[in-house]
């Protein structure tokens, strides 16, 4: 989990230098699971979030988490002057209840963002979330946005 850590972060620290098309700026609320229900953040090609995370991970039960976290976008996509893009991130959750209930978690993240229209962003992605004394476990996470651009 460590080495998966520090991968993340130097990928992370490699693209905030690299060269791309994204827009300056970039706030967004989120309404389902990628990366939580809650704000985001974004300059350039790094962003920040925290909400609250809901998953299934097991059939008909909801496990609910607090999440915070980094990530990286790159490869944008299509001549929109917000474009498409791939993205990976880490970041910290802290279950609220079941049996996560007062664990902490760390999560890895990809997947792709697609830009609808203006500011409306679909989202398709994977987590694998690592806990002590817990299975690694590893599921979709699909989502909703809206992002307000500025330059």
């Amino acid at each position: 989990m460590k080495n998966s850590l520090i991968a993340v972060f130097l990928f992370l620290s490699a693209s905030a230098f690299a060269q791309s098309r994204f827009s300056k700026g970039e706030f967004s609320i989120n309404g389902f699971r990628a990366p939580s229900i809650g704000l985001e953040y974004r300059y350039r090609n790094i962003s920040i979030h925290g909400g609250y995370y809901i998953t299934a991970l097991e059939s008909g039960v909801t496990t609910k988490f607090i999440k915070a976290g980094l990530t990286g976008w790159f490869l944008p996509l299509g001549k929109r002057e917000n474009p498409s893009s791939f993205y990976v991130g880490a970041s910290y959750l802290r279950g609220i209840n079941l049996d996560y209930d007062n664990q902490n978690a760390f999560g890895l993240e990809a997947g792709f963002r697609w830009v609808i229209w203006k500011g409306l962003n679909l989202r398709i992605g994977a987590i694998a979330l690592m806990a002590k004394d817990h299975d690694v476990e590893i599921n979709p996470t699909p989502g909703i946005s809206y992002s307000f651009f500025f330059q």
